[in-house]
Parts: C-alpha cells; structure tokens; sequence
C-alpha cells in the first residue's frame, strides 16, 4: 500500500535545506557494486520517505573518465554525508575522492558526516589492513600522491563514531540511521532563523 502522509514530512524537511541554504540534506557515498541494489537502496528509500533530500549518484564511472564535477557540487550543496564503507570501498578511486571532498567539505565548513561500518571493521580502515591493504596495493604508483591523502581521510573518519551492520538486521540499522538523520536535522534547524 502507498503511503502518502510522508509527503507532510517531506515539506518540512525541504524547509531545512533552504534554511541551511544546502540543496540536499543528505549525500550518499558508497562502492555501487557492493551496496547500490541493497542497503544503499533501501536507506536512501527510507530517507526519502521521511522526506530527508538525499542526493545517490546513480551513474556508473568508468576507468579513465573524469569525476563528475556534479559529484563535488552536490557534496558541498549539501549539509551531511552518510558514507556506506563496505569490504571494497577502498578499491574504488572514484569513493576516496568523494571521501576526501567530503572530509574538506566537513573541516572547512562544518559538514555533518555519519560514516556506517557495512561487514568492515573500523580498524581495518585505521590500519589499512585487509581488503583496505589489497586495495592501495591496486592503486600502485599510478596514484601515489592521491595516496597519501586517501589513506589519511580514511583514518580521520575510522575515528569517528558510526553505526556497524555486525549481526544486525538491516532494516533495524536502517531504522536507526534514519531516525538520527531526522532527529539532528530537527535539532540544528528548529532554532534556526527563518527568512523572511
């Protein structure tokens, strides 16, 4: 059965991000191949449905092509990003970009970012052991200086708190990620001047 009472939800919710002056309240930043027709799915469909905007880039980058600068943007249009590690999300270049314009975006302009632990253990991203090791030693020297940057983005975020898949079912993660999403929204933007 469809639901429409979150279209209430959604309307203000949308008021959040023209207060912020972000077009999105949400960026997605996961490896598609891992995550794109699973998790990442279903908790981009729940965001939506309590009427977080959330922006998934849903195009797929080939080798050689350049990032989109479409990509960028919409990471600083917007006011957080929740970022999926999953067991290769290292191995992509395309996600260590994203994750390193995301952390700029976070030191330089105070975005929220909410990172989640799928079937990953943070230490492994710490230490960048593991599939994180396999991964670096896929990049080689092609991008050595890229590198250094991504590995140390990578620890900055392991040190974060998040959330951690473990045994869990993923609806009840879902459940959680959504509900604060929702509430930090509420709260940063309910004391918020409105414009007049």
């Amino acid at each position: 059965m469809v639901r429409f009472d979150n279209e209430i939800s959604s309307s203000s919710f949308s008021s959040s991000s023209s207060i912020s002056g972000r077009k999105y309240d949400v960026f997605l930043s996961f490896r598609g191949e891992d995550t794109r027709k699973n998790f990442t799915d279903h908790l981009c469909s729940a965001l939506k449905r309590e009427g977080i905007v959330t922006f998934r880039d849903d195009e797929n980058l080939e080798v050689g092509e350049a990032i989109a600068p479409e990509l960028f943007k919409a990471i600083q249009e917007s006011w957080s990003s929740i970022i999926v590690f999953s067991e290769t999300y290292a191995s992509s270049r395309w996600c260590l970009e994203e994750l390193s314009e995301i952390i700029k975006q976070k030191n330089e302009r105070g975005h929220k970012v909410f990172p989640i632990f799928y079937d990953v253990d943070p230490s492994e991203l710490r230490g960048q052991k593991g599939k994180v090791e396999e991964a670096f030693a896929k990049h080689g020297e092609k991008f050595k200086e890229e590198a250094v940057r991504w590995r140390t983005v990578l620890t900055e975020v392991a040190n974060m708190t998040g959330w951690h898949l473990n045994n869990r079912h993923e609806s009840e993660l879902v459940r959680d990620i959504v509900k604060k999403i929702s509430t930090k929204l509420r709260q940063t933007f309910s004391s918020a001047p409105k414009s007049t």
